[in-house]
């Protein structure tokens, strides 16, 4: 009876269908929504030999669990135990599970809809059959288009959306349950704007430069890494924040070719004028000209690895060079390390190892 008592306090919508309580029929709660389920016992009460009975559309949901579930069944000690379990793992399941479609109250669609016609929908990109999923758009006062995604739950509009968009810094938005679409629109256009400076940045140096790496940056990739010269590169990471202030430059190469752009930076970085643009700061305190798509190929200062023949390696580029000047061939640090780690003459000091170049054997 204690067992009874216990299943019908924390599942009050699953009742026993006769008195030896090897029978149970109901519903169990998750994310809102009510699964019919039956469980039927053997005789001996032996939950391992439990049969359970659901509804298609629960069972759909449980499909990749299966599994789990009856390892659960051989391990709990009673009914009530498994319930919990398999509310925890249904709850699991329904989050897991994006494209389901949830049944929605009348009061979200219409409030929905006229949030829609309220913003106007020459914002909308998108809306998914079940009209959870909204995509709207909005174009920066460069003219760069930005998309901002939002995820409804069920208590829109009294539960804020989550918003998803290619921000390199978190957005989180204000939100009250008087609120609408187009309290998130403006918030997402003052977004847009406060990040202006930043994108301004990088788009007249992914324009006016080489980007080595990322090849397709996205508007959230703060890091640039820029072809100087032959096998020469600097990394920069630009602050989102403060994009007119100097970014960290790490630069890449023989140690012949990157000191003297190293020792530049350090004795000229008192220059740093933040009334230019990031691009020009960086030429002018390296004394340099960056190297331009239009003027140069990829092939005048980006070599294939020495060792696998290859440009990119799982994404990575060559990016350690033999610091013989009259050398000068690029490797992945990948294959660098294993090639070194197979010559008996090479040694090797804590995470650093020590060897001969595979081409010119300095």
């Amino acid at each position: 009876m204690a067992g009874s008592r216990a299943l019908l306090r924390q599942f009050p919508l699953l009742l026993p269908q006769d008195r030896r309580g090897t029978a149970y029929e109901g519903f169990v709660t998750a994310q809102g929504r009510d699964f019919h389920i039956r469980v039927l016992l053997p005789e001996d009460l032996q939950l391992k030999n439990a049969r359970i009975e659901c509804s298609w559309s629960l069972k759909k949901i449980l499909h990749r669990y299966q599994h789990i579930l009856k390892q659960r069944l051989h391990s709990c000690p009673d009914l009530v135990s498994f319930m919990v379990e398999l509310k925890t793992v249904l709850e699991i399941a329904l989050k897991n599970t994006p494209d389901l479609h949830v049944p929605r109250p009348p009061e979200y669609y219409s409030c929905l809809v006229r949030d829609l016609e309220t913003l106007g929908w020459n914002k909308v990109a998108y809306v998914d059959t079940g009209l959870t999923t909204v995509k709207l758009k909005a174009e920066d006062s460069c003219g760069r288009q930005h998309l901002i995604t939002l995820k409804l739950n069920a208590k829109y509009p009294t539960e804020a959306p989550d918003c998803l968009v290619d921000f390199p810094v978190p957005f989180a938005i204000s939100w009250m349950p008087q609120n609408s679409l187009l309290d998130i629109y403006k918030q997402f256009l003052a977004a847009l704007e406060s990040l202006k400076g930043f994108w301004d940045a990088l788009d007249e140096i992914d324009g006016q430069t080489w980007v080595l790496e990322p090849e397709n940056p996205t508007r959230s990739a703060p890091g640039r890494r820029i072809a100087i010269g032959n096998n020469v590169s600097v990394n920069v990471e630009v602050d989102p924040r403060h994009p007119n202030m100097l970014p960290e430059c790490y630069f890449l190469g023989a140690d012949h070719a990157v000191a003297p752009l190293r020792a530049k930076l350090n004795n000229n970085m008192h220059l740093w004028d933040p009334e230019i643009s990031l691009l020009q700061n960086l030429k002018d305190l390296l004394e340099i000209d960056f190297p331009s798509r239009a003027v140069l190929e990829k092939s005048d200062f980006a070599k294939d690895c020495g060792i696998c023949y290859a440009y990119r390696l799982h994404g990575a580029t060559p990016d350690h060079v033999c610091d013989e000047p009259r050398c000068g061939q690029p490797f992945h640090q990948a294959c660098l390390y294993e090639w070194l780690q197979g010559l008996p003459t090479s040694r090797q000091s804590f995470n650093v190892i020590f060897g001969e170049c595979p081409y010119c054997n300095k």
